[in-house]
């Protein structure tokens, strides 16, 4: 008989599995970014963001691919949509100078932070009444009302949202946004905007930065300019959005008896991070060729980020929410360019 205390003896055990190697996954979705590189050099009005998407999604449902991307290629693929999501949103920072948000004037200001509050809390109010699961209502009205993917990704971190909510989220984002660079330039004259309106228009109203240029170009230079500091300025809200998503993840936490669960931080490093990066390009001391490469650097970022992350889609599985999916996405797209064209007009 064992004595009291004793340790039973140790009987070998099954040896603990190896993790998977990410570098399947990684090629994969360098794989990806090149062709999507090339794909935007050949046809310049698609986004080289969104064809990185659609470029995921297809790669996980062609047959051979799909068994590569859903076994060998899934933990490359995952480490591809979080951490390089990260990166890229960091060098994000670098895009954005106080002093050209200031520039644009305060009604400017005022209009975007009026959008981008009506559309988030809008869509996600009207998320959750239609039913949509897990962190799917948040994702989309952040996408929506801040800057697409690369918004969806830092909110799903601090809320550590399943890797499928994320997914039909930016699928949607980019669907959404893809269409926008189609059908504004076709509103521009009968909804009497001049070229700088209808810039900063696409600016308040279209997601991601590369589908706001595509969209605005087709109205000249001086539109594209406008449309750019726009988006910026909500690239701007990302910082300060995370940190109340982290504060009410954290409250949640608490309230529901949640013990042992690692808390996230109010400001994510990342965050804090696009932040900095914020600070110093605001200090006009990085040279012009240093921003080139950073700029470049983050848009490889972000595609390869945006590969993985489309790649995570299955649509069987959307299909049976695509009805409430598509509605949501209607309206919230409904929401921010009715909006944004108000507040346009209203600041003339």
């Amino acid at each position: 008989m064992a004595l009291l205390g004793q340790r039973p003896p140790v009987t070998a055990g099954t040896p603990p599995r190896p993790r998977p190697s990410p570098l399947p996954g990684l090629a994969l979705a360098v794989l990806g970014v090149a062709v999507a590189w090339v794909t935007h050099a050949l046809v310049p009005a698609v986004p080289m963001l969104t064809a990185a998407v659609v470029l995921g999604l297809a790669a996980a449902h062609v047959p051979g691919v799909r068994a590569v991307v859903r076994g060998r290629g899934r933990a490359g693929l995952s480490l591809a949509g979080k951490r390089l999501m990260r990166l890229g949103i960091v060098l994000l920072g670098l895009k954005l100078s106080l002093d050209d948000v200031l520039g644009l004037g305060w009604a400017t200001v005022a209009m975007v932070l009026g959008v981008v509050t009506a559309t988030f809390f809008g869509t996600w109010w009207l998320g959750r009444r239609l039913g949509l699961p897990g962190d799917q209502p948040l994702l989309i009205a952040t996408g929506y009302s801040i800057c697409g993917a690369s918004a969806i990704g830092a909110v799903s971190e601090v809320t550590e949202s399943e890797e499928r909510d994320a997914a039909v989220s930016v699928a949607l984002v980019t669907l959404c946004g893809t269409l926008a660079i189609a059908v504004l330039p076709l509103l521009q004259g009968p909804l009497g905007l001049s070229d700088v309106e209808f810039g900063r228009w696409a600016g308040a109203s279209v997601h991601d930065v590369g589908q706001v240029v595509a969209t605005a170009q087709t109205a000249g230079a001086g539109a594209l300019g406008d449309a750019v500091l726009v988006k910026l300025m909500r690239v701007a809200m990302l910082g300060p959005l995370v940190a109340g998503v982290a504060l009410a993840h954290r409250a949640r936490s608490a309230s529901g008896g949640v013990v042992g669960r690692r808390r996230p931080p109010v400001i994510p490093l990342f965050v804090a991070g696009f932040l900095v990066m914020v600070a110093v390009r605001s200090t006009g001391w990085v040279p012009g060729s240093v921003l080139d490469v950073a700029g470049h650097a983050q848009e490889l970022l972000l595609a390869a980020a945006l590969f993985g992350l489309g790649a995570a889609v299955d649509l069987p599985s959307l299909a049976r929410t695509g009805g409430r999916v598509a509605a949501l996405g209607l309206c919230a797209w409904v929401v921010v360019a009715g909006g944004s064209y108000a507040g346009v007009v209203w600041v003339g």
